[in-house]
């Protein structure tokens, strides 16, 4: 007989019940200043505590017309949407060519150098802030847009995903394209590229939330108010509407900065979930 008796029917259905009622339970959790937000932002001036949760029986738009007008949000929008989509561009070319030339091309050293490319990954991005600034102040880039964006011009994150990516496109597609006399742009623009569009759309995802939200590189290179991407316009229009305490003026601000990501995930969110899967991104 065996020492440990057997898990029976029963706690084999138990466990995954456990574990979908915790994973619903985070979920709420994380949705609570969610929901709080929502609730402040169409909540009246002064009709019930600004910390309740329950949402007011006349809900109104005064709180975004307001936060409209105090901030020059139409540019901090049109900031972000220059950095997120310069970066993207650029990491999209450098990225590809990068893993196609750690994928395809045969060369000494090309796994330690692909190796030492990744230790990018192990490092905290605070620790190259101050070289980062240097730099971009030697260039004469700072306080400028490209000064935001020079430093995610190469990405190990990137390089990687399409490095793995282009190693399972067929070599066969490859050969048959050299003998036709397609050269190495267009054999990655016709062949490599098309085959791997989730990766594509997957890293374009992962790119633009993260720089989209970007605040501490922007604060350290941008000093012109007309040059604030959303982040840094949020933080001083925030810090103006604390001093009032209008809490309901500083959740509409927030709603406004987060839903362009919002409107895009659900509009998209089957792509956007396609792409993850097919990807290989967890």
């Amino acid at each position: 007989m065996s020492a440990h008796p057997q898990a029976g029917p029963v706690t084999r259905e138990v466990t995954p019940r456990i574990a979908r009622w915790v994973v619903a339970g985070l979920a709420l959790l994380w949705a609570v200043p969610f929901w709080w937000m929502l609730v402040a932002a169409f909540r009246p001036a002064g009709s019930s505590p600004d910390a309740s949760l329950l949402p007011a029986l006349t809900p109104t738009l005064a709180n975004f017309a307001e936060a409209w007008v105090s901030a020059d949000f139409p540019l901090y929008f049109l900031n972000s949407l220059v950095i997120c989509a310069g970066i993207l561009v650029v990491q999209l070319v450098t990225a590809s060519l990068a893993g196609y030339v750690f994928a395809r091309l045969e060369f000494p050293g090309r796994g330690l150098l692909f190796a030492l490319f990744l230790v990018q990954l192990m490092l905290v991005p605070v620790v190259l802030l101050v070289p980062n600034l240097k730099t971009i102040a030697a260039l004469g880039l700072y306080d400028t847009l490209p000064g935001v964006m020079a430093p995610y011009c190469a990405t190990a994150f990137g390089t990687f995903l399409m490095r793995q990516s282009f190693r399972d496109v067929p070599r066969e597609l490859e050969d048959a394209a050299m003998i036709d006399g397609a050269g190495w742009w267009a054999r990655i623009r016709l062949i490599y590229l098309p085959l791997t569009k989730p990766a594509l759309v997957a890293f374009s995802i992962v790119s633009v939330t993260s720089h989209w939200n970007e605040f501490l590189w922007p604060l350290m290179v941008i000093n012109s108010p007309d040059k604030r991407p959303l982040t840094l316009g949020l933080a001083s229009f925030t810090l103006s509407a604390e001093g009032m305490q209008a809490w309901g003026l500083i959740a509409a601000g927030t709603f406004l900065v987060s839903l362009p990501l919002l409107a895009a995930f659900l509009i998209f969110q089957r792509r956007f979930v396609n792409s993850f899967l097919a990807s290989g991104i967890k």
